[in-house]
């Protein structure tokens, strides 16, 4: 999550806290006209508003503390555009690339639509010098401006340049300006505990302890204390292959205009769909497989009687994780199951109020696009992803979805640091004048360390009417 989004969810806290300390001093007025007031009843009114007002001061300093962040950020990033002083200049000058002073090789004022680097990415593989030249400098230039992405160490090289082709990366402005197919993407691989995929096999193994120890109550002085053995046993999860190709007409890249960018970020956002999906859906290993099933049996749902089942699974993956629980809870729900619980009206609320929760409404939604991290918050505070590759064909009608309730921390991913890559190969398909592009990545994932997670499913999840109920 970047600084620009968590200022925009402290704003969005910020403002819940001050509509619920202006709703405790509206309360507390209240009570001051009443005739039959004691001052027991009006001191504990004062505590409770000085409590809300306590929450906005807090709220208020964890936004300062943010933004004097960001400006700081800002700070640095100007600072580290600027041409590096002469007096720490230890390298000759020609052999230092500046991103700060010089000009990107490719750039979207001069090359909107990507054809000089197309025609390079051609001229490089039948030995025009001068495009390797172009490209070798385009891949030095990502790699210092996005270094935490790609990695060349030596013998654990993700990226290459133009001496092998093994992968090139495709300039950042010619993914983005463009009208592409719509894509459920990866909201719910983003919320994931990321680490870097180790750099060789095909296995992740992890040591799982299924017999702990013990201790007891010694009988007698200089008599044997309570001795246990350990023992673990070996998770192994593999790790998959995510990848998809697109074969070309030489004429359409030639020709055409733009149109190779167009394909590969369509190879993009189909690739983080279906590694998306793989976490929630793939049998066995997916998060609907290995959840725990809380079942919602309802032949007229409502919004208010959901809830209860969602406090149930979060109770259980406390009581799974027990001193292993971080407290870092997300709910994952399909966008037609969020805007559903949205439409819900009631004249009742929870008895136990929530920090930054107003108590009179059924949770809060931070008004953030799909796909851009945390939705919005349920009246207990767990955090909502809306990720829309949660299958809405299940149970015996074919028409219900499922909410899961995970431990964050225990939703572990392992990515290609520089995933995904893109392979352009033009002589399998030389004789046809084809061209034949290739994404792909390597990943693997877990959520059983733990049996944590849990899934709300059942007739109480068909498909929403939106009816305010």
């Amino acid at each position: 999550m970047t600084l620009a989004e968590l200022i925009a969810q402290a704003r969005t806290a910020l403002e819940t806290a001050i509509a619920a300390r202006q709703q405790e001093q509206d309360a507390l007025m209240a009570l001051r006209s009443d005739e039959n007031l004691t001052e027991d009843a009006v001191a504990a009114r004062v505590a409770t508003r000085d409590a809300a007002d306590a929450e906005v001061t807090r709220r208020q300093e964890a936004l300062a503390g943010l933004e004097a962040e960001q400006v700081r950020e800002d700070e640095l990033a100007a600072l580290q555009a600027r041409t590096t002083p002469a007096a720490n200049r230890a390298p000759a000058y020609d052999r230092v690339h500046r991103v700060g002073q010089d000009e990107r090789t490719y750039r979207p004022d001069q090359d909107r639509r990507g054809a000089q680097f197309e025609r390079d990415v051609a001229a490089a593989f039948v030995g025009d010098y001068d495009a390797q030249a172009r490209l070798s400098r385009h891949m030095q230039e990502e790699r210092v401006e996005r270094g935490d992405q790609l990695r060349a160490d030596g013998q654990q090289q993700r990226a290459v340049g133009t001496g092998a082709f093994a992968g090139l990366v495709v300039p950042q402005y010619l993914t983005d300006m463009y009208a592409p197919a719509a894509a459920a993407k990866r909201p719910f691989a983003d919320a994931c505990t990321h680490h870097d995929l180790p750099a060789q096999g095909m296995t992740v193994n992890l040591s799982q302890i299924t017999t702990s120890s013990d201790t007891g109550l010694q009988a007698s002085e200089n008599t044997a204390v309570t001795e246990q053995d350990m023992d673990d046993t070996l998770l192994s999860f593999p790790v998959q292959t995510n990848a998809g190709q697109q074969t070309m007409s030489r004429q359409s890249i030639e020709r055409g205009a733009g149109v190779e960018p167009v394909v590969l970020d369509d190879l993009y956002r189909r690739y983080g769909t279906r590694l998306d999906s793989t976490l929630l859906n793939q049998a066995t290993n997916g998060l609907s497989a290995a959840a725990t099933a809380v079942a919602y049996t309802d032949a007229s749902p409502t919004a208010t009687e959901l809830y209860p089942k969602l406090l149930e699974g979060l109770s259980g993956v406390e009581a799974a994780m027990l001193d292993m629980a971080s407290g870092d809870n997300l709910a994952v729900m399909h966008s037609r199951r969020w805007y559903w619980m949205q439409n819900a009206m009631g004249a009742t609320w929870p008895l136990i109020t929530q920090p930054g929760i107003v108590a009179q409404t059924l949770g809060a939604n931070y008004a953030e696009a799909y796909g851009r991290g945390i939705r919005g918050v349920l009246p207990n505070g767990t955090p909502v992803v809306v990720d829309n590759n949660i299958a809405t064909n299940l149970g015996a009608g074919t028409n219900e979805d499922e909410i899961y309730l995970v431990d964050r921390q225990e939703c572990h991913l392992w990515e290609d640091p520089s995933a995904p890559m893109f392979i352009r190969a033009e002589q399998p398909k030389v004789a046809s004048l084809g061209v034949v592009l290739v994404a792909y990545g390597y990943f693997a994932y877990t959520f059983k360390r733990y049996a944590q997670a849990r899934k709300i499913g059942g007739t109480g999840l068909v498909t929403p009417t939106f009816t305010g109920v």
